[in-house]
């Protein structure tokens, strides 16, 4: 009786424990918000920065991705990497604006990563490239090639300041990062940019009627 007492008690606990941190989820979502402006608007200002070289990789379809009308597609999506990711640190539009960016990302996941796989960094220990969960014989290979390059360049007088700023890796180039993002404009798009820090909360008719009512009852 006494173990069913204190078990009663410990799920009464938890539950209140998650009620509080429920009235936190606008931080979560914020945080989301914080991380992926960034991402996004550097993504835009390097397109606009290469839009010569960038316009011929979305043109050409031999090398590229060989889309019709690239200079609209690229401007489109320039502008919406730019205005979208401030419109993410603003908490403006959010879940039309991650509606944008997730399409961006499931297209740049299918047209530009997805033939090598999972993984970013080539690491064949990965669990997503040895055959446990994907496999991936490119990846396994690297770490030959790697190795191989890392013996040229020992033999250079100015090893240690080429690694300096860290190891070197091979860069896979699959959809993990792309992935990872679209996941996160996922949930923005369902829950919106949160409660409180976001334009959008203030803006939004219900929080105005109860601004008014309050006023009212004042």
């Amino acid at each position: 009786m006494r173990s069913l007492l204190v078990i009663q008690q410990s799920i009464l606990c938890y539950e209140k424990l998650v009620t509080k941190l429920q009235r936190l989820d606008f931080l979560a979502l914020l945080l989301l918000r914080l991380y992926l402006t960034p991402v996004m608007m550097q993504a835009g200002w390097t397109k606009l920065e290469n839009f010569d070289s960038t316009l011929s990789w979305f043109a050409n379809p031999d090398w590229g991705l060989g889309l019709p009308a690239p200079a609209l597609l690229l401007s489109l999506v320039i502008l919406l990497e730019l205005a979208g990711g401030l419109a993410l640190l603003l908490g403006l539009f959010t879940r039309l604006t991650a509606v944008g960016l997730s399409i961006t990302m499931l297209v740049a996941m299918v047209t530009v990563h997805g033939k090598n796989g999972w993984l970013a960094i080539a690491d064949a220990s990965s669990w997503l490239a040895d055959g446990t969960i994907f496999y991936n014989q490119a990846v396994l290979t690297a770490s030959d090639k790697l190795a191989k390059v890392n013996q040229i360049l020992q033999q250079q007088p100015d090893y240690d300041w080429m690694l300096s700023s860290g190891k070197l890796v091979v860069l896979n180039n699959g959809i993990e990062f792309a992935a990872t993002y679209f996941v996160m404009l996922l949930v923005l798009v369902v829950y919106g940019a949160g409660r409180w820090l976001s334009l959008d909360y203030w803006l939004s008719p219900k929080v105005a009627r109860t601004v008014t009512s309050e006023e009212e009852r004042a």
